[in-house]
């Protein structure tokens, strides 16, 4: 992309109505744009990052066995009412209309009851067994505080799994493969070294849930890290009969603030039995799937990079999330042997943003410090001179000067 194509543009201020770094800095680099609290537009730079989260969840869902689906927004009350969960007392998030016709729908904030009620179509027997199936869908959820940027929306992205399985222990072996594969998504994304298995609370379905908590003074959990076995314990949870329960000696761990990436949770039949969802085992008896629920929020983890690795001079991406690997900048007396650079790399795949704008050296660096992509390649009539341009990554200090030919690889 040559960067004088993009209609965005970057700002040396930050807004003023905005107290969240992620938010503060993904608008000054034209990132996202912000609608209303809570609610964001994701601009072309920030759609590529977002994307490219997206695509590494898929590949890990998928690489456990995942099957992807895209249900609807609007929902049914009926299953709702059936489960429970409809009521306002019971769930006090819900975005709700009305029909004209009359009548009310629900505005999707999770996707539990009507994935089950869809599978009783579909699930008879113990063969039809397990099934994980899983979306990449936007949710609306009525927060009462929308003031975390990206990281706590009103209108989100979220990628929810569900698992369906034959007995308690099959359900178990795969919610700790969901679990690897967590870690894998935030080790990909640049955050792995900072992302703690957390246990919390399971609510009314089990003992324990688990989150995963990324340590960063944006957070809003407090959390308690065992470095050595790198899990954690949420405060909500923490007691010290639950630290005798999962073997934590409370000298060796330390307090820190963490924001939630991610979350499974074990769902036991509560679902299955509610909406009469069974199949039939090998005696021919009735019998309710276990199920487990399994989300991360994609633009909550584009957020957390940002808190956690963006410096003083702006966005620093990780290079399997940044929107373009490479940022081409064409200085005086190097436009003609950037235009010629920039096509070469087209050609040969490599994902270039080119600032081929008519504006100052300092101009071009400070937008290059904001947008963060991981390597920079500057062509000057300087660098030329030197043999080559001055190639750098964004957060070292020293540059080296690399031939044209060779820079594509």
């Amino acid at each position: 992309m040559r960067q004088s194509h993009l209609f965005t543009k970057t700002r040396k201020e930050a807004p003023k109505d905005e107290v969240a770094r992620n938010a503060e800095l993904l608008i000054r680099a034209g990132y996202v744009h912000k609608e209303i609290a809570g609610v964001y537009t994701y601009l072309p730079l920030g759609l590529r990052v977002l994307n490219k989260i997206c695509a590494i969840i898929r590949e890990e869902m998928n690489e456990i066995g995942g099957v992807e689906v895209l249900m609807t927004t609007l929902q049914d009350p009926g299953i709702w009412k059936t489960s429970g969960r409809w009521d306002d007392e019971v769930v006090d998030n819900w975005f709700k209309t009305s029909l004209k016709g009359g009548g009310e729908l629900g505005v999707a904030n999770t996707h539990e009851e009507a994935l089950t009620a869809l599978l009783r179509e579909h699930i008879s027997s113990y063969r039809d067994l397990p099934r994980y199936i899983y979306q990449i869908q936007t949710k609306f959820r009525n927060e009462l505080r929308a003031k975390s940027g990206i990281m706590r929306g009103r209108e989100f992205l979220m990628k929810d799994m569900y698992s369906f399985s034959r007995s308690e222990a099959e359900f178990r072996e795969f919610y700790e493969t969901v679990a690897a594969a967590y870690l894998r998504i935030f080790t990909r994304v640049g955050l792995g070294d900072r992302t703690y298995r957390t246990f919390a609370s399971g609510g009314s379905f089990s003992k324990f849930s688990d989150e995963f908590q990324t340590v960063t003074e944006a957070g809003e959990d407090i959390i308690y890290i065992d470095d050595e076995k790198r899990i954690a314990v949420n405060k909500e949870v923490y007691t010290d009969e639950v630290l005798r329960d999962l073997g934590l000696d409370k000298a060796k761990l330390r307090e820190a603030k963490a924001v939630e990436v991610g979350n499974i949770f074990p769902l036991s039949t509560r679902f299955s039995e509610a909406l009469g969802l069974t199949y039939k085992n090998e005696a021919g008896e009735d019998v309710h799937p276990w199920m487990g629920s399994y989300g991360i929020g994609p633009g909550r983890l584009m957020g957390t990079i940002v808190e956690v690795l963006a410096d003083e001079r702006g966005l620093v991406w990780p290079r399997e999330v940044a929107p373009f690997s490479l940022h081409l900048l064409a200085l005086p007396g190097g436009e003609v042997a950037g235009n010629k650079l920039y096509g070469e790399l087209v050609h040969a795949g490599v994902e270039v943003l080119y600032d081929d704008r008519d504006l100052s050296a300092g101009a071009k660096f400070a937008d290059a410090d904001l947008l963060g992509l991981p390597t920079r390649a500057i062509v000057s009539e300087k660098s030329l001179a030197a043999g080559g341009a001055e190639v750098k990554g964004r957060t070292e200090k020293e540059a080296r000067i690399i031939p044209l030919d060779a820079i594509a690889s």
